[in-house]
């Protein structure tokens, strides 16, 4: 498999660590969705990161089905989102504003990045939802005791949170504080510690 984008992106680092502790073999090329542009276009109209080359070719340009993918190739007792439900629904949910504060995250640097004229009312929502994704998030973490937010393994839904959490905080260090949020920190900084986290992992690189 051929893995396409930079780890800045929470989107591809989480996709990253997946096929990491899933010990798939995969190629990684670190392409930005502006610099290289056309290289990504050849494969994914869309010309955004992650996108993921299967071995048989076929292309996943979402990162939520490249793990959908990912847990197909792996016994259930291996996937890291539950096959059971209500835990499935769960852990989706979790995941599901974890990457809803990722995107906010990303239009919220792109309003402020790319605009000569900032829309304060656009910009003002944006950073209303990352705090309300924040607070849901940081609630339901400080309910559980575990080291995990499911258990005793870690999961997708712990993966994104920690990627999600890196980009806002490095993204936009001075509009968001993790003061607020001590669950969300501690789990960020158990998921950062690891081997995994560390390897899979890059600054982030403002786009030119």
């Amino acid at each position: 498999m051929i893995l396409i984008g930079q780890y800045d992106s929470p989107f591809v680092r989480r996709v990253g660590i997946a096929l990491t502790l899933y010990h798939l073999p995969f190629e990684h090329r670190p392409w930005s969705s502006f610099g290289d542009a056309d290289k990504i276009r050849a494969y994914n109209p869309l010309t955004r990161v992650p996108t993921l080359v299967l071995d048989d070719g076929e292309v996943l340009v979402d990162s939520h089905a490249m793990l959908d993918h990912l847990d197909s190739l792996v016994s259930a007792d291996q996937a890291m989102f539950p096959r059971e439900e209500p835990a499935r629904r769960r852990a989706l949910k979790v995941a599901s504003l974890a990457t809803g504060l990722a995107e906010k995250g990303v239009s919220l640097f792109y309003e402020r990045r790319l605009h000569e004229q900032v829309s304060e009312a656009w910009a003002g929502r944006c950073q209303s939802q990352l705090e309300g994704a924040l607070g849901a998030l940081e609630a339901d973490r400080a309910e559980r005791d575990g080291p995990w937010w499911f258990g005793e393994r870690i999961g997708h839904a712990d993966i994104v949170v920690a990627t999600a959490l890196r980009f806002v905080a490095e993204v936009h260090a001075g509009v968001v504080s993790m003061a607020g949020y001590p669950a969300l920190a501690a789990h960020a900084a158990r998921c950062e510690a690891l081997q995994v986290f560390k390897a899979v992992s890059q600054p982030f690189v403002p786009p030119t």
